[in-house]
């Protein structure tokens, strides 16, 4: 049965922010603020020394110390701040020692409005700027509205790059692969597109889309065994955990598990010959956000699981077994529009909230 974790304690700590205790069905976590003040936190990212990569939506990239120091990284793009545009995602590759590469997506500018976009630039030996960098991938879109640019990068073990894109609230254009809107993309480190993608030669289809279907996956992550997993957003209800795979389509806005927000039926219904069915969906949706899936190095019964924030219920939802489902709900205070989650290499799980302009660390009590 599902069960909502109960906050227990709560304790000041210097400079007036909370830390909590939280029962769940592992037992106790402590949530610990670790920096506060950031305005629309949008991604973060953890680097070999310990530091903290966490992106502002407005377009500033902050390096945070493991105490809640922080410094402002110049050269970042220039960013097209529109509705839930801006600077996005952050992804420091597993070579960033010797390439000390930096990853980040984001919206820019185009004829059609705005799109996403990824770009890749040097930290500096001090840490204070990006160099040398440049925009690696644009996307061919449609669309002039502000909503729907996904949009999360993730290294694959083969050291490509996949991107997930939103489809801008043009829902049609999902299936259509002759432009980038509502698609996950495979691209090499250099920006070409990889000989194997499954659309490469094909006419009027663009050769960096590995999946479509796609409406707005604000998510991803690779499991243990080097597999992408996808979350998006449905509209009323139908938010979706995907198991990506190499040219299939996902649906939207064909099928659906949810129904537009005026309450009217999506498309054909919730299954088509074609069409991959998700590996677990929400009704009501939670306005699913940020996903890691968990090695078990802190928790090791929560191996293989995943953790989802939300936008909507101001919580992480931990997800396991097979068939996918939803275990429990981690509650607290500090969850309140949780933008995104990750594991950090001791396994201890951290997380921003975009209701309390605070990135936090939680650990085992």
């Amino acid at each position: 049965m599902l069960r909502a974790s109960i906050l227990v304690l709560a304790l000041i700590l210097p400079g007036a922010v909370w830390a909590a205790t939280v029962e769940t069905r592992s037992g106790r976590v402590a949530i610990t603020p670790v920096a506060d003040g950031f305005a629309v936190p949008w991604a973060l990212d953890f680097l070999p020394d310990g530091d903290i990569l966490v992106t502002e939506r407005g377009g500033t990239l902050w390096r945070v110390t493991p105490e809640g120091a922080r410094q402002g990284i110049a050269g970042t793009p220039d960013v097209a701040q529109i509705g839930q545009g801006g600077l996005l995602d952050v992804m420091v590759p597993r070579d960033f020692a010797t390439s000390r590469e930096i990853f980040l997506t984001y919206a820019r500018r185009t004829e059609q409005g705005a799109g996403t976009a990824l770009a890749v630039g040097r930290l500096s030996s001090d840490g204070a700027r990006l160099d040398d960098p440049r925009r690696l991938f644009q996307a061919v879109h449609v669309g002039q509205g502000g909503q729907h640019f996904g949009s999360r990068v993730i290294e694959a073990p083969d050291g490509r790059l996949f991107v997930t894109l939103g489809e801008r609230g043009n829902r049609e254009a999902a299936q259509d692969r002759g432009n980038h809107n509502g698609t996950i993309i495979r691209i090499n480190r250099d920006g070409t597109v990889p000989a194997d993608n499954p659309f490469v030669g094909q006419d009027g289809v663009r050769p960096e889309i590995w999946s479509y279907g796609h409406r707005n996956p604000q998510g991803a992550a690779l499991d243990g065994a080097g597999q992408l997993w996808a979350v998006e957003h449905g509209a009323r209800g139908g938010d979706e955990i995907n198991r990506i795979e190499k040219g299939a389509n996902y649906g939207w806005p064909v099928i659906s598990y949810g129904r537009h927000y005026s309450g009217a039926k999506i498309g054909e219904g919730t299954a088509k010959a074609g069409m991959e069915q998700p590996a677990f969906y929400w009704d009501p949706s939670i306005a699913p956000s940020g996903m890691t899936i968990h090695s078990g190095r802190l928790w090791p019964d929560w191996k293989g699981q995943f953790l989802v924030g939300s936008l909507k219920f101001d919580m992480i939802s931990r997800l396991g077994g097979n068939p996918l489902r939803e275990v429990e709900r981690i509650v607290s205070e500090h969850t309140i529009r949780v933008r995104d989650v990750a594991e950090a290499p001791d396994g201890a799980i951290w997380f921003l909230s975009e209701g309390r302009g605070t990135l936090y660390r939680m650990t085992r009590e």
